[in-house]
């Protein structure tokens, strides 16, 4: 269960065997970014398919949210497993936008989206 006082809180769910999902809420900013990279550093391992990080409930992404990403992204390409960001709100795209970083990331509007490419190994 998320700590209702965290600014950021992330709950990790499977969409199949091989598939995990990180659902992240809240801001994350400088002290709250390690909502994010904890998860990132203990579910992108070998033999992962793919890690979505869905950013449907962030309110705010600040530059060590982005950071966040970039290292999940960087871990994952080195264990060959797909990094996948959903966002479609404002407060997720923008910053990625701005900073350039969706021509980094593989970036999809919905879970459902990102759950398609993955139907096959449920």
């Amino acid at each position: 269960m998320p700590d209702p006082t965290a600014l950021a809180s992330v709950v990790v769910d499977r969409i199949a065997s091989d598939v995990v999902v990180l659902h992240v809420s809240g801001e994350l900013d400088t002290t709250s970014s390690g909502e994010l990279t904890s998860p990132l550093e203990t579910h992108v391992v070998q033999g992962l398919r793919a890690v979505l990080v869905d950013l449907a409930g962030v309110r705010f992404l600040g530059s060590a949210g982005l950071e966040a990403l970039v290292l999940g992204q960087q871990r994952a390409s080195r264990a060959d497993v797909e990094f996948v960001v959903v966002a479609s709100t404002r407060a997720a795209l923008r910053p990625i936008e701005a900073t350039g970083l969706d021509s980094v990331f593989t970036i999809v509007a919905s879970l459902d989206e990102a759950a398609e490419r993955y139907a096959d190994s449920k």
